[in-house]
């Protein structure tokens, strides 16, 4: 959902965007928009919830749009992440000019048609065949008003261009696209994580670090998981030692200034902050490039607190920030045997390496 919907607003980013989902999967779409760059996120609409059948959810989606209508609708499936703005051009001005289009492409294979048994009864002349894809392009008043006039006779309807067919307007195609291709089965997926990643050659490394001293208190936070302790750590914000160097890895990685640039500690605004401020920003930077955090390596200095029994949550909280999966965040901690100001115990320091994948 979230290279969809990125891809929709690259190509057209004064439109409006709202999503239908199935109630159950609220979690995995608030992940999903969590994820998005910031100008994507405003660009979206509440979300709808969707019905038993994709005619039901387009039409939910649609019904939603009425009070606000637009002149042109496109509607995509989000299992769909490659569409090109290319592509999303064709489809606006084929709304424009047709009313009613979709994308299709050529068929390569010979279809065959079968009965209940399996035995072949047709074979279609593969010349007047298309594969047709999404977005697919409308007049908002026109496939609103087929969905209407649909729904009171059937709800079988795969694709919105059958339920314009079915209120008796001519339905145009334009060119699709190969690589516009539908993620349905695992094989889809590992094959749309390979092209992803082969996007992505400009690989990057940044190196971050960060220490801060004991102060009187009872917790220290260590990657956005508040350890409880004989003292604190002192800075402006909340002196998340760990968070800072995860933070200026990532900025080092984009040759992007580091926290103190984005975010001085002259400003009042960052006193006694959250330092996940800091880290969704530098994760920001990077989305905006279109790039992804590969992976970090962190190591926490300390002679106590004890970091052990903590690592997974860390990891793990990082990880949610970071909008990665966990096993791409390391989390090492070590002591200075004693020497130096963290092995007198006036405070902590830590180091962290990033690796990130930008497009060249």
């Amino acid at each position: 959902m979230t290279h969809a919907i990125e891809a929709l607003h690259a190509a057209a980013p004064q439109a409006r965007i709202i999503t239908v989902i199935h109630p159950d999967d609220r979690p995995l779409y608030e992940a999903a928009v969590e994820a998005l760059s910031s100008t994507a996120q405003s660009a979206l609409l509440p979300y709808v919830h969707g019905g038993a059948t994709r005619q039901h959810s387009v039409q939910a989606g649609l019904e939603a749009l009425q009070a606000n209508a637009p002149q042109i609708v496109l509607i995509h499936d989000c299992a769909r992440p490659f569409a090109s703005a290319a592509l999303i051009a064709r489809a606006i001005e084929a709304a424009r000019s047709h009313g009613a289009a979709v994308p299709a492409i050529a068929l390569t294979d010979t279809v065959k048609q079968i009965d209940a048994s399996g035995r072949i009864i047709a074979t279609p002349p593969r010349n007047q065949l298309r594969a047709v894809q999404t977005p697919q392009a409308f007049q908002f008043e026109l496939i609103l008003k087929a969905h209407r006039k649909a729904a009171s006779a059937t709800q079988d309807l795969t694709d919105d261009a059958a339920v314009a067919e079915f209120a008796g307007h001519a339905v145009y195609v334009f060119e699709g696209e190969a690589q516009n291709i539908k993620l349905t089965t695992p094989d889809d997926f590992d094959k749309a994580e390979t092209r992803l990643m082969a996007q992505l050659n400009d690989i990057r490394t940044g190196q971050g670090f960060d220490v801060h001293a004991f102060t009187p208190g009872d917790h220290v936070w260590l990657g956005g998981v508040k350890i409880p302790h004989t003292e604190k750590l002192l800075g402006h914000s909340d002196a998340d030692v760990l968070m800072h160097a995860v933070t200026d890895a990532i900025y080092g990685a984009l040759a992007d200034c580091d926290i103190g640039a984005h975010f001085p500690p002259s400003d009042q605004q960052w006193k006694d902050a959250a330092s996940d401020i800091f880290l969704r920003h530098a994760v920001e930077r990077v989305r905006l490039r279109g790039g992804v955090i590969a992976h970090i390596d962190a190591t926490i200095i300390c002679e106590a607190p004890k970091v052990g029994p903590h690592r997974d949550a860390i990891r793990a909280q990082l990880a949610q920030i970071m909008g990665i999966d966990m096993s791409r965040v390391a989390v090492k901690a070590t002591t200075s045997e004693e020497l130096g100001f963290t092995g007198r115990r006036e405070g902590i320091a830590a180091m962290a390496l990033a690796t990130v994948r930008l497009p060249e």
